[in-house]
């Protein structure tokens, strides 16, 4: 495989996009490449505090919580920190960047949670998201609501901003779509419910068809 590209994980809460993001890495450096995995939120500044939201530690006044554009404004925000200290430049010095999820997860959950059906919010958060430098590769990793849901549940985590059963229904559907949202995007579908092991050689064959 060729170095110095830059491959994105995403799906709903619970599709295994943290675990690929580990094993597709571990897989490329066994290989003899130089990878950093990273994540949205990123660990920067920006990120750290979009997590606290996201984990309901941090309220507006009046007890409620950020509304959709704050959440996507911030999150654009974040992009572009990791994008300019993490990604582009490690990309540059042809290494691999892997990240559990970038902006295709901004259209997805703030257009999701914008309560409306019209593309106004898709095409705001494009705009937001136009100098945000675009992936070699998208991996969608498809499982259904409910087994998602499953999944969460065995974690015992405790639920976070986005975790609604109905947000993740309408998530589901988005993330099937995401072909038609990013079209100039080169991006594949993965069976996320297969097993662990066949879900992460079915993500290293959608990257051999990039690299090499």
């Amino acid at each position: 495989m060729n170095s110095g590209h830059f491959v994105v994980l995403e799906g709903i809460d619970g599709a295994g996009t943290t675990t690929q993001t580990a094993r597709l890495a571990e897989s490329l450096r066994r290989q003899g490449l130089r990878v950093r995995a990273t994540r949205e939120p990123s660990d920067g500044p920006i990120g750290a505090f979009i997590r606290q939201v996201l984990s309901g530690r941090v309220v507006v006044p009046g007890g409620g919580g950020l509304t959709w554009e704050t959440m996507a404004l911030l999150f654009a925000a974040d992009r572009m920190d990791h994008v300019q200290t993490e990604i582009a430049p490690f990309v540059a010095r042809g290494g691999v960047v892997i990240s559990d999820r970038y902006d295709a997860s901004s259209l997805a959950y703030q257009s999701v949670t914008s309560g409306t059906a019209s593309d106004g919010p898709l095409t705001w958060i494009r705009t937001l998201n136009r100098y945000a430098q675009r992936p070699d590769l998208t991996i969608v990793l498809d499982i259904s609501p409910e087994a998602a849901a499953a999944r969460r549940a065995a974690r015992g985590e405790a639920a976070q901003l986005y975790d609604q059963n109905e947000v993740q229904r309408a998530l589901a559907v988005f993330y099937k779509n995401l072909p038609g949202h990013l079209p100039q995007d080169r991006i594949a579908m993965v069976d996320g419910e297969a097993s662990v092991d066949a879900v992460a050689a079915a993500v290293m064959d959608a990257c051999r068809a990039v690299f090499e």
